[in-house]
């Protein structure tokens, strides 16, 4: 290939827009690998409660940046090839204009929804990561953050199930995974149990618990017994509470109730279920009264 072919292929409008795209895409992933080291050495400059806050934080950001610089660099990467096509920017401007000015009378929902997104994330109200209830349009959604945008949030349930939320509908956000979360069991026994104790073997339980090398490490503060809570049909019921690491309530109140369990068989407290008391003599005192009336009928 000579110089003379050399220098038509480098003006050739295909091959142009060719390598426009591909530095693209290579300024993309430059663009990427800058806001991921950005975004963690300012996030490390702020301090977190632990290293899990502080990754789920980063997640979020970096997210939120990479997509801000996709989109700007495309925007950019279109501009381009349309000057190599000759394309009257001016004119489309113009025609662009009307037509936003149509589309911005009904866009008032995505507006909406962009404001909300920046204040979620701004505020640090959810991460990527958090498990969270929505409530939007008048129903709640539960689930693990896969992906927040600045428009939209995405859950996934357990049973699979991706939700995907408008920021700008999410009226009350509940983030059960922000810095620290409680055990809060309710725990019934029967009205013969000695309170005294129940009280004694659920603080026993829950130490042994806050000591335990596998389990210890989650809980912060141990479950202790708090109050005789209320006085049910069939039994009393007991409230412990205890403080864990953020997302680790429900395992440990799992294996709580499994110890709690083990401890109250030891100890002969039961564990009362509901149950109907039927007076027999006076069922059969009805029933034969009855028949007596209809037999004189």
């Amino acid at each position: 290939m000579d110089m003379q072919q050399a220098q038509d292929l480098l003006h050739n409008t295909f091959i142009k827009i060719l390598v426009t795209i591909l530095i693209a895409f290579i300024a993309q992933l430059i663009a990427r690998h800058f806001t991921d080291r950005v975004v963690r050495k300012a996030v490390r400059y702020h301090r977190y409660a632990n290293k899990e806050e502080e990754r789920k934080r980063e997640d979020t950001l970096a997210g939120i940046f990479h997509t801000l610089a996709g989109v700007i660099i495309w925007i950019i990467t279109i501009i381009v090839i349309l000057v190599e096509l000759h394309i009257n920017l001016a004119g489309l401007a113009t025609g662009a204009g009307l037509i936003g000015l149509i589309v911005s009378l009904g866009a008032q929902g995505a507006i909406k929804d962009f404001l909300a997104g920046l204040f979620i994330i701004m505020e640090n109200q959810m991460r990527v990561g958090d498990i969270v209830t929505l409530n939007a349009a008048g129903t709640s959604v539960s689930g693990v953050v896969e992906d927040i945008t600045i428009r939209i949030t995405k859950l996934r349930d357990l049973d699979g199930r991706l939700h995907i939320v408008p920021n700008g509908s999410a009226s009350v956000i509940t983030n059960m995974t922000f810095r620290f979360a409680n055990v809060n069991i309710d725990i019934p026994v029967s009205y013969e149990a000695d309170v005294d104790k129940v009280r004694a073997i659920v603080n026993e339980v829950g130490h042994e618990m806050s000591t335990d090398e596998e389990w210890g490490v989650h809980i912060t503060k141990p479950i202790e017994f708090l109050r005789v809570d209320s006085f049910l049909d069939s039994a009393i019921s007991v409230k412990a509470l205890g403080e864990v690491v953020a997302g680790m309530q429900w395992d440990v109140a799992g294996e709580f109730r499994r110890r709690i369990l083990t401890a109250f068989n030891k100890a002969n407290i039961t564990i009362p279920y509901p149950h109907v008391v039927v007076d027999t003599a006076a069922y059969a005192h009805k029933s034969h009264k009855h028949a007596a009336s209809a037999k004189r009928k």
